[in-house]
């Protein structure tokens, strides 16, 4: 199973555009690598060089001592090397059992062996634990499902260097866990794995070595034990970074309630759901994967039927039918899939930026001189890295494409801003620049309201945090209460 690498001098240019600078280290084999760098540090660049995704401008990758220049991801694939992508790679339509096995089908003579391919992704399946029928259609999966389906179908692929991009983004601390018992198991089996992800406590907990990438170039590496936190942080940044959260400032008691929500019910997700969010106020929402938190903002802002609530903004009732609806009574909501749901991927940076309020650019023909000054504008604001304010937002890093998400969804100036996930796959540093952002939302006197996933998160950030289980509200905690323990215990029904 052991597969060592070495890269050796990688260079790799998009256009006039250099990402990566004369990269070289070695992997050896049988170990956990944490790779960590800002979001357009070039991680990500790297290992689709090394998974067959991308061709290296100048350098050699070596795997097992011999020079390799892969044609695409199968002949990868077939050296033992696979890429698990932080955006899934999945066909919606088609079955778990036939995602899995996409262009690697089983054959029965002239015929696919479907049999043979849904006893086998059972198995696979049961050993990342998801426990779901391979005929079931990806499309009916949550999000933290399709996760699992990509590290199974990785699995399938016999891999012997498998590389997890921000794997445990959309997982529960329980499904973490047993990922992460899935690795050690996979790394006693000889199985050498690369794991890119912002989360540095993960990275401590399973890691064997830390390997840190700063602007296109490798700066450090050392045995995790030898480092904690706060340093892996410096490395990353390139300065010393402390003070993560801002400091917090509630709302005066008599603050204006900006959103009112009463007895909300969605068909099969939500129940009797009712809460107020003040002006100037940072309102988390916890809970584990399925709790109906995103399902209920859907509800809210007319993206999924609702057969009960009302729904108050600014102390008036809103009867909200789209998004739009809800954008022109001041309330935008940041969906935590950005690529499907926050951003138009294929279009320009200025046309994602100025696509909701494109009223405002038209005279009636198209300002392109002010588009380009709001995507100016936003880029500086927003710290957006982009060699080429012209390009497409696919060509942006993924946390510089949450920037972007966030600059076009706060472009109509709403007062109730709803983030889900905002620093879903977001490097430390813009994690930071995102924290501060929403509290200087919230002293403009917004609400902001926070669906997270990381306790860390909602603790630091936010004045209240309510918390849902199986679509009901099970308790609203206040800042004496905001504890992990006491969010996991009313999460799990254990309070």
């Amino acid at each position: 199973m052991s597969l060592a690498v070495r890269f050796d001098d990688i260079r790799k240019d998009f256009g006039p555009v250099r990402v990566l600078h004369g990269v070289s280290f070695d992997i050896a084999p049988g170990r956990i690598y944490g790779l960590l760098g800002e979001n357009g540090a070039g991680k990500s660049t790297l290992m689709k060089i090394l998974a067959g995704y991308e061709m290296a401008t100048e350098g050699t990758v070596l795997v097992d001592g011999h020079a390799r220049r892969f044609a695409g991801s199968r002949d990868a694939e077939a050296a033992g090397i696979v890429l698990i992508h932080q955006e899934f790679n999945l066909a919606e339509h088609l079955t778990i059992a036939q995602n899995m096995y996409l262009g690697h089908e089983k054959r029965k003579g002239l015929f696919v062996d479907n049999t043979a391919m849904r006893n086998e992704a059972k198995r696979y399946l049961e050993q990342v634990g998801l426990h779901k029928h391979p005929d079931t259609k990806v499309r009916d999966l949550i999000v933290a499902e399709k996760q699992m389906v990509e590290i199974a179908k990785a699995l399938s692929r016999r891999a012997r260097l498998l590389i997890m991009d921000e794997p445990t983004a959309t997982l529960t601390p329980s499904e973490t866990e047993r990922l992460f018992a899935l690795m050690t198991k996979l790394k006693a089996d000889g199985v050498t794995i690369v794991y890119i992800s912002h989360k540095l406590d993960e990275v401590e907990h399973i890691t064997d070595e830390v390997i840190v990438m700063r602007d296109g170039r490798f700066v450090a590496r050392s045995e995790t034990a030898l480092l904690g936190r706060q340093q892996m942080a410096n490395l990353m940044v390139g300065r010393e970074l402390s003070d993560m959260f801002p400091a917090k400032k509630p709302p005066p008691d008599d603050a204006p309630i900006a959103l009112k929500v009463e007895k909300l019910s969605v068909p099969d997700w939500v129940d009797d759901l009712s809460f107020a969010v003040r002006a100037g106020e940072v309102f988390g929402f916890a809970g584990l994967v399925g709790a109906g938190r995103t399902e209920a903002f859907e509800a809210i802002i007319g993206l999924r039927r609702r057969t009960a609530g009302t729904i108050e903004i600014a102390g008036r009732k809103a009867d909200l039918h789209s998004p739009r609806d809800a954008m022109r009574r001041g309330l935008t909501y940041l969906s935590e899939d950005r690529k499907g749901k926050g951003l138009h991927v294929n279009l320009s940076l200025q046309d994602n930026v100025t696509l909701m309020t494109l009223e405002h650019f038209a005279h009636p023909l198209l300002d392109l001189k002010a588009g380009r000054d709001a995507l100016t504008q936003a880029v500086r604001e927003f710290g957006i890295r982009t060699g080429n304010l012209s390009s497409r937002a696919r060509m942006l890093s993924g946390g510089n494409q949450q920037k972007l998400a966030l600059a076009k969804f706060l472009q109509p100036n709403p007062d109730v801003i709803v983030l889900d996930e905002p620093t879903r796959g977001v490097d430390i540093g813009a994690k930071r620049d995102i924290y501060f952002l929403i509290h200087r939302l919230a002293a403009e006197g917004r609400a902001v309201i926070v669906i997270s996933s990381e306790l860390i998160e909602l603790i630091g950030l936010c004045h209240r945090v309510a918390v849902m289980r199986a679509g009901r509200l099970q308790a609203t905690l206040g800042l004496d209460h905001l504890t992990e323990e006491e969010l996991i215990a009313h999460a799990t029904g254990t309070h």
